[in-house]
């Protein structure tokens, strides 16, 4: 049940006693979202005392920490058997400290599994004072198992969800949900200035951290951003039907490639696999990689003019990547949320083994795996980006879609626009306002 929080009256909080949220994040992103949560429920609810499990971020920003977050990040079924054992000693670590404390609020950040079941325990054993249980991430269940939402009513008393079409699964069965938005948000805005001039800042600002960069200074090439994805298993899977691609782009034009990639090993494999494939291509390619976004923005003498300044300075190796290109070829995932706030041409490509894709056809319910396009289906009912997904996944298309997308980018961009622009006005409502109203409404505080 989505509800309006505009009219929500910050001076009517209870003052009179602290509050004690526990929180619990499985990951590095989850770290991110948390500490940006801590954030803002600190600036207008300063009385606070956190607790749960956590990064380097959530502890910066006040985090009790009970357990080594690194515990809980474990990913694949494989690996979550293997540390069963632990996984449930660190849940019962946990439950058993904020049932000492006594929290008044959980928040559950992602990792649903572990999540949903620690706030399921909390509900059963919190019986003198009940603890108000938050999910803030939904589970896909708007897409596959609809079936789940049973087990997420009886775990929380809200949903937080990033993204508004996720909300109307909650609608359906009657559980409070808002949509808060993706982080990503806060986080990108288009650059509104000409192509040519984000290019050459783009060029000027790292060829000196890239040196390979430098001979595309002195051409007229259109540069095209490729990214297989951010895991071995992607890049292995879907690098070698985006290098046939690139083969077709370069007969095609005069095409050049900038492939941005997560680390050395990363960029080590990249280059092998051209290098078997195509290597006439390699110097067409140019990889450029970062362990850390952090660590190359660091270094990067952003342009001194008002214009530029007024421009993100957070954006990533990878999205200033996708800025300054003409078009980006990418595997489905965050990357093309990215690519949709950035307000930049894009070509998905999804792709994976034969079994997990004959399984998920069968499970999944969206017409769609690109984010942009399950936003805008959900707006309009259209997509807004060609999608190539398993068989359609091929050389030949990939290179007629991306040429047709180059012919005319402005129409692309022009529904990406719209797209991003309707997100932006679904996606209102304050994360730790949320939070408080369902809160002190559940205790007929207000």
């Amino acid at each position: 049940m989505t509800q309006t929080i505009s009219s929500f009256d910050l001076s009517a909080l209870p003052t009179d006693k602290p509050l004690t949220i526990g929180i619990v994040a499985g990951e590095v992103s989850g770290d991110a979202l948390g500490a940006d949560f801590m954030t803002k429920m600190n600036a207008i609810c300063p009385n606070v005392r956190w607790i749960g499990v956590g990064g380097e971020m959530m502890s910066k920003a006040g985090l009790d920490s009970l357990i080594d977050m690194n515990r809980l990040s474990v990913m694949g079924i494989g690996e979550v058997v293997k540390h069963l054992p632990d996984l449930l000693l660190a849940k019962k670590e946990i439950l058993d400290e904020f049932l000492s404390i006594g929290i008044d609020i959980f928040i559950g950040i992602d990792a649903p599994d572990f999540n949903l079941r620690l706030a399921k325990s909390l509900k059963q054993k919190s019986i003198i004072k009940p603890v108000f249980c938050v999910q803030y991430v939904s589970p896909s269940v708007w897409a596959w198992r609809e079936s789940r939402i049973f087990g997420i009513k009886s775990a929380t008393d809200l949903v937080l969800c990033l993204f508004p079409f996720e909300t109307a699964i909650y609608d359906k069965h009657q559980h409070p949900a808002v949509c808060v938005g993706h982080p990503l948000l806060d986080k990108i805005r288009p650059d509104e200035r000409s192509h040519a001039k984000i290019y050459d800042e783009f060029l000027r600002d790292y060829t000196p951290l890239f040196p390979e960069l430098a001979h595309l200074q002195k051409s007229n090439t259109r540069p095209i951003c490729i990214m297989a994805g951010s895991r071995t298993s992607e890049i292995n899977a879907i690098l070698p039907i985006l290098i046939g691609a690139m083969d077709k782009l370069n007969q095609a034009g005069d095409h050049s490639f900038i492939l941005p990639v997560i680390s050395h090993e990363h960029a080590h494999l990249v280059k092998s696999l051209i290098k078997e494939q195509a290597v006439h291509l390699l110097d067409k390619c140019h990889i450029i990689f970062t362990q850390t976004a952090s660590n190359i923005a660091s270094n990067i003498h952003h342009a001194k003019d008002d214009q530029a300044m007024k421009l993100p300075t957070t954006l990533s190796l990878s999205q200033n990547v996708m800025n300054a290109c003409k078009l980006t070829i990418l595997a489905s995932g965050t990357a093309t949320l990215e690519a949709l706030l950035l307000h930049r041409p894009m070509v998905v490509v999804y792709k994976v083994n034969v079994l997990t894709y004959a399984i998920a056809k069968r499970l999944i319910k969206s017409p769609h795996v690109a984010l942009p396009n399950i936003l805008s289906h959900n707006q309009t009912g259209q997509a807004v980006v060609p999608e190539l997904i398993q068989d359609d996944a091929n050389a030949d298309n990939i290179a007629r879609h991306a040429l047709d997308v180059l012919a005319n980018p402005s129409e692309q961009i022009a529904k990406l626009t719209r797209t991003t622009t309707q997100l932006r006005t679904d996606s209102r409502h304050d994360v730790a306002v949320s939070v408080l109203m369902h809160f002190f409404n559940q205790k007929n505080v207000l």
